[in-house]
């Protein structure tokens, strides 16, 4: 299959006006999605003055055209790429495409807004540009098989996502279909993202996305610049696919192209911690309130998963029962029940019960298991339920969590989540960049929209 051609000339190829309009405005609702989690991750999570620091130690924080959200200052353009990447990722708030397991918009939107603001492009193409992001790297993490990718170690975030940050910067700049391929050939030397930092509650998850992003931008400026990368890189005998799963299912990275949006698939999420945690919250919540339950009544909890949630959530059950930094919290399931059962909710301000003894003590009751019967459906993020509560025991199945296409919110609960989480840091100016973003359907230069 000539898969890096076919996506090279989709990526460049397809006009702006043939993208349905809902498409590029669910590309919008996702990209200020991403922008809220951004800001406030900017100045409230714990690693960002270590990237900051070290960008300035290297000395690549000097000023450019470059927007970086929740900041004041403007960047070049592989700094803001990897600072809103970065940020955008860091409170585990953004995005998921449940076929591929990944969070399209971490990876794809920066690589695209930085090159909007390198090139002076208008919104409609920047909103174009990030379509054609998530359509490819979507499609490619369909095609790695997430729970082969997975079981190799690797994080598809990171790795499928710099050919989509490279398709979206690549679009921007201008390459024909002959140049984005070679920006896809150096793409395939830079895809990285390891799952080791599982082990410790490291913070390597969140940068590596933000050098996916980066890292799209400098392969599709390269390969602008004529350097000439790896042919058929996706698909080659040592290419991207076949180095980095067991399980290649190659025909879903072009099926539907063109005609089946992707884009249309993403979800949004509504607690801030790994995505395979969510439909168990939801359904904790939701016999909460059925049953009256306080959380002095939960003898034992049961939650039953895929096998990719168990990798990232349930094991090694005793380590995430006892989940102390927030990257622990954000891939604990007995961490995110607690938090749900103890809060009625679940938001990144609840990261404050990390340590709590009443939080521990309702984790150490939260057991975690594979469920095969969540397995071989379309979509891996459900889960079952037995909570022993009150003398009695209670079953619940839930097949997909809020907030996937079927529930996605509308644009008033898009801006409410991103006024919840920029509230805090009003320093920041949450209200003025939710205008900025809402302006880019008609804006006629997206670094006009974002100047001042």
């Amino acid at each position: 299959m000539e898969i890096t051609q076919t996506l090279a000339r989709f990526g460049t190829e397809t006009q702006t006006d043939a993208i349905p309009s809902e498409v590029t405005d669910r590309a919008l609702s996702l990209m200020t999605d991403l922008a809220g989690s951004a800001i406030r991750a900017a100045q409230d999570s714990e690693s960002s003055p270590a990237i900051l620091a070290m960008l300035d130690r290297l000395g690549v924080l000097g000023a450019g055209p470059c927007t970086v959200f929740g900041l004041t200052r403007r960047y070049g353009g592989a700094a803001a790429a990897l600072l809103n990447g970065a940020f955008g990722h860091s409170l585990d708030f953004d995005d998921t495409h449940a076929d591929s397991s990944l969070h399209p918009s971490a990876p794809v939107v920066p690589a695209a807004l930085a090159a909007a603001e390198l090139t002076d492009a208008s919104g409609p193409d920047l909103l174009a540009a990030i379509v054609v992001g998530f359509e490819i790297c979507c499609r490619l993490g369909m095609a790695l098989d997430p729970s082969a990718h997975y079981a190799r170690g690797f994080h598809p975030t990171a790795t499928a996502g710099t050919f989509g940050a490279a398709a979206a910067a690549g679009r921007l700049l201008g390459l024909d279909a002959a140049r984005m391929a070679s920006a896809f050939g150096i793409a395939a030397s830079q895809a990285s993202g390891s799952l080791q930092f599982l082990e410790n509650g490291a913070w390597n998850k969140r940068y590596q996305v933000g050098e996916a992003a980066m890292k799209g931008l400098m392969a599709a400026t390269l390969a602008s610049e004529g350097f000439l990368g790896a042919a058929n890189a996706l698909e080659g005998k040592h290419g991207f696919l076949k180095g980095y799963s067991d399980g290649v299912r190659a025909e879903r990275a072009t099926a539907g192209l063109g005609t089946v949006w992707e884009t249309l698939r993403i979800g949004v999420k509504p607690y801030p911690a790994c995505r395979y945690t969510h439909a168990a919250v939801d359904g904790l919540l939701q016999m909460k309130r059925t049953h009256g339950w306080e959380p002095e009544d939960i003898a034992a909890i049961t939650v039953g998963l895929h096998r990719n949630g168990i990798a990232l959530v349930g094991a090694p059950l005793p380590d995430k029962q006892r989940a102390r930094s927030v990257v622990e919290g954000q891939f604990s399931m007995p961490f995110a029940a607690s938090v749900a059962l103890l809060r009625d909710g679940f938001g990144w301000d609840d990261y404050d019960l990390l340590g709590d003894p009443r939080a521990e003590a309702l984790a150490s009751r939260v057991a975690v298991v594979r469920d095969p019967s969540l397995e071989g459906l379309r979509h891996p993020f459900g889960a079952t339920l037995r909570v022993q509560a009150a003398g009695a025991t209670h079953d619940l199945r839930i097949c997909d969590p809020s907030g996937e296409p079927e529930t996605f919110p509308d644009a008033q609960a898009i801006a409410r989540k991103f006024t919840a989480l920029t509230g805090p840091v009003s320093n920041a100016g949450g209200d003025d960049w939710l205008m900025r973003l809402s302006g880019l359907r008609t804006a006629a230069s997206v670094r006009a929209q974002f100047a001042g």
